[in-house]
């Protein structure tokens, strides 16, 4: 009675099998104690291409191509001129069918998530297995979870829901983004204009918020700050009125100064309790680390991941802040744990031992995944990022089950002469989850002043009074975080607390894929980054003005996907109506596309300056001569920066470009520099001071 174990990668197969006793090492799997224990890399099967139905090129009668049925393929590399099949999985695949034979029954170790699940079901599907599995669900990968996952072995058929809704995820994106990329390619009819599922309303929302950020009218605006003092204590008051004509503020500033008090004409205080935050999911923790520690969302993603590989945080990819009952007990000696990470140390010491605050336990709320938490292993010897990343969740963790943060808000109206004037005042009363961190307000919010006790009818001195000049504020561009939380609503921003409960659960992308679509919008050359802030390039402005009425940006109808296959995964909807859905879908944005014209960007007529016969091709990327004998190519983004068709054609015509500035070196190292043509037709760097020459990798 043999059991074949498969795990997503090697180290995970590593750890199950030196726990499980098979410590016997074979090419491509361990085994030991009625035990194989194997591994995929990844995905090691995926859908075809459609040159697997036997559609090669871009071929406008042949769309929209709606594969029935789908064929799965061993995963492709791209080579030159195509995709053949990677070596690695082949070879691994044909270990895995042949342990698979050799066994009674299979247990399935992949990821506990949609992706694992998928990857595992595409091998299955494709090596025609048949025999029963089972699957380890467990959300770390420390000793004890591995071991109660294995005396908990769950029915492999109570995850179909969860299959469904991953091959209905894996199908949608393929029927979309292969015939809308297509589609819009053809009829554009200048290069290839890569479309996605999801990457497309993303790229949507940030050329929106790009475009509303750049053309909105600033309008300055004056008010009077006035400043006081009383028992001690220093404050300031602003007025009311916004003045929009500086001269107007400066005669009133006069006249209050000449009058030189203030009057109180009401107090008023309330307590205002703040509930300490949630646990993080994963896209809440990319929030976080965009902010504090500007990593990318994929940055984090690889961090957290490595954290959970080396067992000391539970399962990243996870979209739920909360906890089930059944964990609460574990939770005392996590936090007992920590007292043994000088970081974390201070803020345990304050913790209220047997008043923890339970908000995080909520049954209904935990998906497949509970929020994150640190294991009982407390780190040592971990990069910087890493070190980062960990204290940011142990933090987390402990700001949540720790009390309320009680302030004390007062709000004072003055009055000078017939204009009003407000003071604002905050006050601790128990600082609770706050004092973890010892940061009393929100970083977007300034920090709010001490007030003396004010009582109406006080007469205040007018200490100093100047005129500040204000600027009404655009919408903000996007920084990764700020991206993620429009991912998480869809891009709605929505003020009321009611309903954005009940889109809470709607947003485009998952959890697991977001950081993933904002590479593939990098890779792309549609975004790049601007200091902190994501901003579209010209060619993703040019997608976006393509298709931002059409269908595939629609950010709602992608958001409702997410919902349908959120339902297929509670076995609540049906998989085959959603990919009839699909199929329809993908053929109404096919005839869309198709009809898209667009005016033809004039670029110029340049001959090639080594051949001099043939006319350059020019694309975003590269700008080349079509003649293979010839074949003079130049790059167009040159040490990050992308040259723009000016350049080029001054390169080609007067054999330099104007100065291209903020390319980086090979050492990361900014410089500003002329691109030169020499009598080879080579291309080299031509500095504005000292003249001297550097190969520019040609």
């Amino acid at each position: 009675m043999m059991k074949t174990i498969i795990a997503e990668k090697p180290s995970v197969a590593r750890e199950i099998a030196g726990l499980l006793g098979a410590s016997d090492k074979r090419d491509g799997y361990l085994t030991g104690n009625g035990y194989f224990v194997t591994w995929a890399f990844g995905h090691l099967i995926g859908l075809g291409m459609p040159e697997d139905y036997g559609i090669t090129g871009f071929d406008r009668t042949a769309l929209p191509i709606l594969p029935n049925p789908f064929l799965l393929t061993v995963r492709k590399l791209k080579k030159d001129k195509g995709y053949s099949a990677d070596p690695g999985a082949t070879k691994q695949l044909k270990i895995i069918k042949e342990l698979f034979n050799k066994s009674d029954s299979i247990i399935v170790a992949t990821d506990a998530g949609r992706e694992g699940e998928l990857i595992f079901r595409y091998i299955y599907e494709y090596l025609n297995c048949s025999k029963p599995f089972e699957r380890l669900w467990i959300s770390s990968l420390t000793e004890k979870a591995i071991k109660q996952g294995f005396d908990n072995l769950k029915d492999g058929a109570a995850f179909d829901g969860l299959y469904k809704a991953a091959q209905g995820r894996s199908r949608a994106d393929w029927l979309v983004g292969i015939n809308g990329t297509q589609a819009l390619s053809i009829a554009v009819g200048n290069g290839v204009y890569s479309l996605g599922r999801v990457q497309t309303p993303t790229l949507a929302l940030i050329c929106r918020r790009y475009l509303e950020n750049k053309n909105f009218a600033v309008q300055r605006y004056w008010q009077i700050q006035l400043s006081h003092h009383k028992e001690g204590i220093d404050f300031k008051s602003i007025s009311k009125t916004k003045w929009e004509e500086p001269a107007v503020a400066n005669e009133t500033l006069k006249a209050l100064q000449r009058s030189g008090t203030a009057a109180v004409t009401s107090v008023e205080t309330k307590n205002v309790t703040e509930q300490p935050p949630l646990l993080f999911d994963l896209t809440g923790l990319q929030k976080e680390a965009n902010k504090k520690l500007n990593l990318s969302a994929e940055e984090t993603l690889n961090v957290a991941q490595s954290l959970y590989e080396k067992k000391f945080i539970t399962y990243p990819r996870t979209g739920s802040k909360y906890i089930a009952e059944d964990l609460w007990p574990e939770i005392a000696p996590l936090v007992r744990a920590l007292q043994d990470r000088d970081i974390c140390k201070e803020a345990v010491s304050k913790m209220k031992w047997g008043r923890f605050n339970k908000r995080i336990v909520n049954d209904l709320r935990v998906t497949d995944h509970h929020g994150l938490l640190v294991t009982d292993k407390i780190p040592s010897a971990l990069s910087a990022k890493e070190n980062s990343v960990y204290d940011m969740i142990a933090l987390r963790l402990l700001e949540a089950i720790s009390p309320a943060c009680i302030k004390e808000i007062t709000d004072v109206n003055l009055q000078v002469l017939h204009y009003d004037f407000a003071a604002k005042g905050s006050k601790i009363i128990e600082a609770g989850w706050r004092g973890i961190k010892g940061s009393f307000s929100d970083d977007d919010t300034e920090p709010a002043q001490d007030l003396p006790d004010l009582k109406k009818g006080d007469e205040l001195k007018i200490k100093e009074a100047a005129v500040l000049e204000k600027k009404t504020k655009p919408p903000v561009l996007y920084t990764e975080a700020g991206l993620l939380s429009a991912m998480e609503t869809a891009g709605k921003e929505i003020e009321n607390e009611e309903e954005r409960k009940a889109l809470q659960n709607i947003g485009i992308g998952t959890p697991a894929t977001r950081a993933a679509i904002i590479e593939t919008l990098f890779t792309r050359t549609y975004i790049q980054r601007e200091k902190k802030s994501l901003v579209p390039t010209d060619k993703g402005l040019q997608v976006y003005e393509l298709v931002k009425d059409r269908k595939i940006a629609d950010v709602a109808m992608t958001a409702e996907w997410e919902l349908a296959l959120q339902k297929i995964e509670n076995n609540e909807a049906d998989a085959d109506e959603f990919q009839t859905e699909m199929e329809a879908y993908a053929s109404s944005i096919t005839n869309e596309l198709l009809q898209t014209t667009i005016a033809k960007e004039n670029l110029p007529k340049l001959t090639c300056p080594r051949c001099k016969s043939h006319q350059l091709i020019i694309r975003d990327k590269i700008v080349k001569c079509p003649d293979e004998a010839c074949n003079w190519v130049q790059f167009r983004n040159v040490c990050g920066v992308q040259i723009a068709i000016a350049d080029i054609e001054s390169l080609i015509n007067k054999r330099k470009t104007s100065l291209i500035k903020g390319m980086k070196s090979k050492a990361g190292k900014k410089f500003d520099a002329y691109i030169v043509l020499d009598n080879d037709c080579k291309t080299s760097f031509e500095f504005e001071k000292n003249k001297s020459n550097k190969r520019n990798g040609k």
